[in-house]
């Protein structure tokens, strides 16, 4: 734990609204909190100070400067208690953020910003953010139910573990209930029994929901223990992953995913089921790498 949750802001009203969310989570973990703006303007050569024919308060720098200062005090008034700095970092937003990201236990960003064109759900800054962050990636979207669980989605990986050990800690934060929900579909359910009862049957009736159960008993395994005020119900559900995780989205706080699961490709920077929540959750999306991405 670094103790620092840094949050990007553009200016954007879904940026302030991470900024918001971003204070809350700092003051959940006692963390300081750090607004970042990425300051791209120098590298286009163009003038950053006010117009010799404007107002003095006038020019690229003092508007950044009204806007950081803008996001410290919407901070402020959140957490007063949580310490907030800022950073005018000069370099394109992906590059700024996935720096900070090295030194920050949670970067924080807003779905879409001041670049994003119609039509684009969430901006490209986003979706490269969590596949490269060095630390959990939480993209604020929609207003999250006040009283929701923590959906966490389960799909067994080796990869997917760090983000079970996040679900739980923010449970045991916000003392709110954790949901652990798997979806396992059709392609991997018995093949329809034989007409002669006689014959061999590779898998018995229920065979398969009977180990996909077991799967997210054995992901869970060890973390009852080590949160044991966190309540905790598991779900199997016969379905999608996307469409069961975004259904679940509606009801919760925050969901919570791996970076890539099982079935990912090698070269596929963020898995279909994580790019598929950052464009139609209904809460904030948390997005967590497995540690050995994260070095």
């Amino acid at each position: 734990m670094s103790g620092l949750v840094v949050v990007g802001v553009d200016g954007s009203a879904s940026s302030l609204a991470a900024v918001e969310v971003a204070a809350r989570e700092a003051g959940l973990r006692g963390a300081g909190l750090r607004v970042v703006h990425a300051f791209i303007w120098p590298a286009m050569h163009v003038p950053l100070g006010p117009s010799p024919l404007g107002p003095p308060e006038g020019g690229i720098r003092n508007l950044v400067e009204r806007l950081l200062a803008e996001a410290v005090e919407r901070a402020r008034a959140v957490t007063p208690e949580v310490e907030v700095s800022h950073a005018l970092v000069t370099g394109e937003p992906l590059t700024v953020l996935q720096s900070q990201s090295r030194s920050a236990e949670l970067v924080v960003v807003g779905s879409r910003g001041m670049g994003g064109f119609v039509g684009l759900l969430v901006g490209s800054t986003v979706v490269h953010l969590a596949a490269h962050g060095r630390c959990p990636v939480l993209v604020v979207r929609e207003q999250p139910a006040a009283e929701g669980p923590i959906v966490l989605g389960v799909d067994g990986s080796a990869v997917g573990e760090s983000a079970v050990d996040f679900a739980f800690a923010e449970a045991a934060l916000r003392k709110a209930p954790l949901l652990a929900l798997h979806a396992w579909t059709s392609w991997n359910a018995p093949a329809p029994a034989p007409y002669d009862p006689s014959a061999p049957y590779a898998n018995p009736p229920g065979a398969l929901a009977d180990e996909e159960e077991s799967l997210l008993s054995e992901a869970l395994a060890g973390h009852r223990e080590k949160y044991p005020d966190v309540v905790v119900e598991h779900k199997v559900v016969h379905g999608r992953t996307r469409e069961t995780l975004i259904e679940a989205s509606r009801s919760a706080q925050l969901v919570v995913v791996g970076a890539r699961g099982r079935g990912g490709f090698a070269g596929l920077l963020l898995g279909s089921v994580s790019q598929a929540l950052l464009h139609h959750a209904h809460c904030p999306v948390a997005v967590v790498r497995g540690e050995d991405a994260r070095h």
